[in-house]
């Protein structure tokens, strides 16, 4: 082999190491995928759900639509955590949520990759 052929076979697979140790350090955990799933989760139905209801009747029963969300975060939380399976393949985690809460409600699938400390949600969908 050629001197450069073995320099940028060495180079290659050094910045493959290089590459795979810092995704294996930062591949999230299920903690920060609960915290991560809760925020994106109140988001949207603060933004969604919360501005769908009409001022009438949030006068009419006496409810703060953000203030209720946010007390129910804990709650969030733990259905989040109940419905979720993780794959941990070492240097990324696939998770996978079914939100189902009743039969008369509409359930949804979520499927997010966690990779250098972040999260990317590549499936949503309501079933």
């Amino acid at each position: 082999m050629k001197p450069l052929t073995i320099m940028a076979s060495v180079g290659a697979l050094g910045l493959a190491a290089v590459l795979g140790v810092t995704m294996a350090k930062t591949n999230p955990n299920q903690t920060e995928y609960e915290e991560y799933a809760v925020q994106r989760l109140t988001g949207y139905l603060k933004n969604d759900v919360c501005n769908k209801t009409t001022k009438l009747l949030e006068r009419l029963i006496n409810y703060n639509c953000d203030k209720l969300i946010d007390s129910a975060n804990p709650q969030l939380r733990q259905l989040l955590s109940a419905t979720t399976e993780r794959q941990d393949f070492a240097l990324f985690s696939i998770y996978r949520t079914e939100l189902k809460l009743s039969t008369w409600m509409p359930s949804y699938k979520f499927e997010t990759v966690g990779a250098f400390n972040n999260f990317y949600t590549y499936t949503a969908e309501e079933q």
